[in-house]
């Protein structure tokens, strides 16, 4: 059974994520989709309201075989831990490709039984990004269109002025 580690910060957790979610879920015996706390970022949200939002969006699309996590540290560490040889990364754009193979060559120096795959954002969601949302949403604008309901009411609460 292959388990594979979908990792980020996902703050906030988009449909473009989801996205890719739901097809490394297809092919995957078991997805572990971890959070970062990323000491170099400043998240919107805490580490546990994010795991509650991934967490609830699991729940509504019977994602049985996909579980949520919070992790520090390195990725392959956790992977070591976890039994894991696989991680799943999304690419939005060719920009993304250059950041994201040399993530995926450092990870694959350090443990050399990590595989990385790459899925490219269908159509629909090749534009959206975390920060975008957080933008419009401070902004005022809708992002109803690019997050889940959870998440957009989250937004919406954050920013009341």
């Amino acid at each position: 059974m292959m388990i594979a580690i979908y990792p980020g910060t996902f703050d906030p957790f988009t449909n473009g994520h989801l996205d890719i979610l739901l097809r490394a879920h297809n092919f995957c015996g078991s997805l572990l989709v971890a959070i970062a706390r990323d000491p170099q970022k400043s998240p919107l949200f805490s580490a546990l309201q994010r795991q509650s939002f991934i967490a609830d969006i699991l729940h509504t699309h019977r994602l049985a075989k996909a579980h949520v996590i919070i992790f520090d540290g390195l990725l392959v560490n956790l992977a070591a831990e976890q039994d894991a040889h696989t991680i799943v990364r999304g690419l939005r754009a060719i920009s993304d490709f250059e950041y994201e193979f040399q993530m995926a060559s450092m990870n694959s120096y350090l443990q050399e039984k990590i595989e990385t795959i790459f899925l490219a954002a269908s159509g629909n969601n090749h534009f959206i990004s975390s920060g975008m949302v957080k933008q419009i949403a401070q902004a005022g604008g809708d992002v109803n269109d690019f997050v889940s309901p959870m998440v957009a009411q989250a937004l919406r609460d954050h920013y009341k002025t």
